[in-house]
């Protein structure tokens, strides 16, 4: 096969660095998008394979500068990755308008043009994969993250009815649904613990991004439209995004669980 060119926003820190090192290793072209590059600079300069561009995925201009780089590199893009995301969490009485922004500019817009952008290169070339990171937030609501709850609803919403929209196109997207990770987002949600317990109400061990990177792996060979991780907490998140009030139900014992599991942690 004819080499090719692979894009990961949010290359810098947690899934996406992982994922990047992962396959920087192959030898594989890949462009790396993150709004702060002074550590991928230092972290991929001896490795000759690896571009980065310093570029805010809400904007436009930056991944037409991404397909200018391809371009100039003579590459087609056969992946996109599109793990930026940020979180901030906070009760709906507490956060700050401009906190809405913040959470749909970069989660969900970010994957929107990057996925309408680069998906359209993709069609005309025939062929290519799009995998957007949502979260199991983005299945069942998650009080006291409910701007990141929205924003991950609408890159899981979006990737499935994209998934559509591209079948008999060559062009696959996936959505890939992770519980908790161990990355610098679930340092922030520390400092939040009554609004962030929900989230540490999963599974006592934790997931590592590399945990994450081997689906993604798996994933690029054998496409899906969705991937839950784990597959057990999917499943849950499924039945309390489909009926809430059962939902409820589970309520106490899980904040309860999260706040046993914060205090661990801390």
């Amino acid at each position: 096969m004819d080499p090719t060119l692979i894009l990961i926003t949010g290359a810098g820190s947690g899934i996406g660095l992982n994922l990047a090192d992962a396959l920087s290793q192959k030898e594989i072209p890949l462009l790396l998008i993150d709004i702060n590059i002074t550590g991928l600079l230092e972290k991929f300069k001896s490795r000759p394979s690896v571009q980065v561009l310093s570029g805010d995925v809400s904007k436009a201009e930056t991944w037409f500068q991404a397909i200018e780089i391809a371009k100039n590199l003579g590459l087609p893009i056969s992946h996109l990755i599109n793990s930026a995301g940020v979180i901030r969490p906070g009760f709906v009485t507490d956060y700050q308008l401009s906190d809405i922004d913040f959470h749909l500019d970069v989660n969900a817009k970010g994957t929107m043009l990057g996925t309408t952008i680069i998906g359209k290169e993709m069609k005309g070339q025939e062929f290519g994969h799009i995998i957007n990171i949502a979260s199991l937030a983005g299945i069942a609501p998650v009080s006291g993250l409910s701007l990141y709850t929205a924003s991950k609803f609408a890159v899981r919403g979006f990737s499935l009815a994209v998934a559509a929209e591209f079948l008999g196109h060559g062009v696959d997207v996936s959505v890939v649904c992770p519980d908790l990770v161990d990355t610098p987002m679930l340092t922030t949600q520390l400092d939040f613990p009554e609004e962030s317990k929900l989230t540490f109400s999963g599974s006592e061990k934790v997931l590592q991004p590399k945990d994450i990177t081997k689906v993604i792996l798996e994933l690029m060979q054998k496409p899906k439209v969705q991937v839950c991780i784990p597959e057990t907490r999917g499943f849950l998140a499924k039945i309390a995004g489909a009926w809430p009030k059962i939902g409820e139900l589970f309520r106490d014992s899980l904040e309860s669980k999260g706040r046993r599991a914060i205090q661990k942690i801390k």
